[in-house]
């Protein structure tokens, strides 16, 4: 048997394989509320050895895209409820990635009752869509107080708890991609000069707290995190002593038993190299497993499980239109290739109907 078809313990889960399904937004949750089509979008995926749910916000001001999902009240874990139920039915597992938009938001795609939060007041470049008024500027968001932050690590805590009341096998926690817990972490964004912000250990302080009380609420084993080192996405990119800033991270993350580092490496649609050694230096210091992901193919991916170079691999787009990508992977059938136009686009057209 090939190894990226082999089982593999997750902490106390059992995956039936190491095939990932990445996280992708898909912009279906209409009210933010997870409804069936997702139920069928992700029942019909879990063959995979993981699952790993498109950003979900812990906070109506995480909301920053149009159509993302929530969860932080009943009606979000009804919803998500449904979607974890029909995974397990089939025997997959599944995590839900919380993912705070932080500065990646626009007034038009929150409850009015929101605010755009980030580490500094600093505005994004460019624009983003909105469904009342199509292409807008991003806004200056709001820098964040410490009552603020506090408020906001709260809300990460309860949304863990209510993903497990959902019936979630865990959480990942989105801190790649230029998001909320990125902007804390990246210095081109986070220039606060107080506890959390100032050095490196002060903008890691945001993250690490976020993860140490989530490893208390529900557990290390259900506890993982998605990070993007050299990602510019998002106006974040390299910044100095980025190596040993990571390697740093993910010593302290290691320290606190969490199930997984989820490492993207972008490149292969055009964003910065993450080096080999780099990923190579987050292996050896971080004592849970490791995945990657970023542009692999089934025999790439059987290289690098080969090599241990990682214990799973994730796979993305090729997903998006081969639900049964384990079942082709293992025939060696061909991939369909993925409608980029229907990629956030409301219905069913291009999510359930490949």
């Amino acid at each position: 048997m090939k190894k990226i078809f082999e089982p593999f313990s997750l902490g106390t889960l059992k995956l039936n394989n190491r095939i990932v399904m990445a996280p992708l937004t898909r912009s279906r949750a209409i009210g933010n509320i997870p409804n069936d089509l997702m139920v069928q979008y992700y029942s019909s995926r879990s063959t995979a050895g993981l699952l790993i749910t498109e950003g979900t916000s812990p906070s109506p001001n995480g909301l920053g895209y149009a159509r993302i999902p929530g969860l932080y009240n009943k009606e979000h874990v009804s919803g998500w409820k449904k979607v974890t139920d029909a995974v397990h039915k089939n025997g997959g597992a599944i995590f839900v990635q919380l993912m705070h938009t932080g500065r990646v938001s626009h007034p038009l795609n929150l409850p009015q009752v929101a605010k755009i939060l980030a580490p500094s007041a600093i505005q994004l470049s460019g624009t983003m869509w909105t469904d009342s008024k199509e292409m807008q500027p991003y806004p200056v968001p709001k820098e964040m107080t410490l009552e603020e932050i506090k408020n906001t690590q709260a809300e990460y805590v309860k949304s863990a708890e209510l993903a497990i009341q959902a019936g979630f096998d865990g959480v990942e926690l989105h801190a790649a991609n230029g998001y909320l817990l990125e902007q804390f972490l990246n210095a081109n964004v986070n220039k606060r000069t107080d506890a959390y912000g100032s050095d490196s250990n002060g903008r890691m302080k945001f993250v690490l707290e976020i993860a140490e009380q989530n490893v208390k609420k529900i557990g290390a084993s259900k506890v993982g995190i998605r990070i993007s080192p050299y990602g510019a996405f998002n106006d974040t990119g390299e910044f100095d002593g980025i190596q040993e800033f990571y390697v740093q991270l993910t010593q302290k993350l290691s320290a606190l038993g969490i199930a997984y580092i989820h490492i993207v490496d972008h490149s292969s649609l055009g964003a910065p190299v993450v080096s080999a050694e780099l990923k190579n230096k987050i292996r050896d210091n971080f004592e849970g497993a490791l995945i990657l992901s970023g542009g692999y193919t089934a025999e790439k991916a059987e290289v690098d499980l080969l090599e241990n170079k990682a214990d799973l691999i994730a796979f993305g787009r090729p997903f998006i239109s081969n639900p049964n990508l384990v079942e082709k992977f293992k025939t060696g059938a061909a991939l369909k290739e993925a409608d980029a136009t229907t990629f956030y686009t409301p219905g069913a057209a291009g999510y359930t109907d490949y």
